[in-house]
């Protein structure tokens, strides 16, 4: 791996989290930036010192992603820390553990409600339960996205959220 693929993989996957159209499957990780804006830029040197912790392109997309969990406005310096690491093993550790995560972060949500989908609707335009939890880290995101997955929540969430700030006004 080179330290221009290491820049391509963390641009795109910024993007990917960041750009509601960018997608990182979609475009298999490939950006239009070219090799001389690459060697233009100041950090460079960080992405190559990353391409040589990494010569495998799932490990890094795995610790680029891991990092972005973690901090949104990710700068590639931050990758270079101890603090990225810990990160890192502790989503490695997730995912190892993930049907236990995922079955102890179900009871912390669905226990003591009589209807599970009290956890999913939204009330008077206040934010689910189910995402509340999410935000407050109560829960971690590999579950809600798992839930995402296996209950259609999501567009009603977007329609009734919708509806409320709607009838606001």
């Amino acid at each position: 791996m080179t330290g221009y693929e290491a820049f391509g993989l963390y641009e795109s996957l910024k993007l990917h989290f960041a750009k509601d159209n960018y997608d990182f499957f979609h475009y298999n990780g490939k950006t239009n930036i070219s090799i001389t804006a690459f060697e233009n830029r100041k950090d460079k040197y960080h992405f190559y010192k990353l391409s040589r912790k990494f010569s495998n392109r799932d490990e890094l997309i795995s610790f680029i992603v891991a990092n972005l969990l973690t901090k949104e406005t990710l700068w590639v310096g931050d990758l270079l820390s101890d603090t990225a690491e810990v990160n890192f093993r502790e989503h490695q550790r997730i995912l190892q553990s993930l049907s236990y995560v995922f079955e102890n972060d179900c009871k912390e949500v669905f226990n003591g409600h009589d209807d599970p989908n009290a956890v999913l609707k939204v009330n008077d335009g206040d934010y689910p339960i189910l995402l509340t939890k999410t935000l407050r880290k109560e829960i971690h995101i590999e579950s809600f996205t798992m839930l995402a997955k296996i209950l259609p929540f999501m567009k009603n969430w977007s329609r009734d959220f919708r509806y409320h700030s709607m009838a606001h006004i």
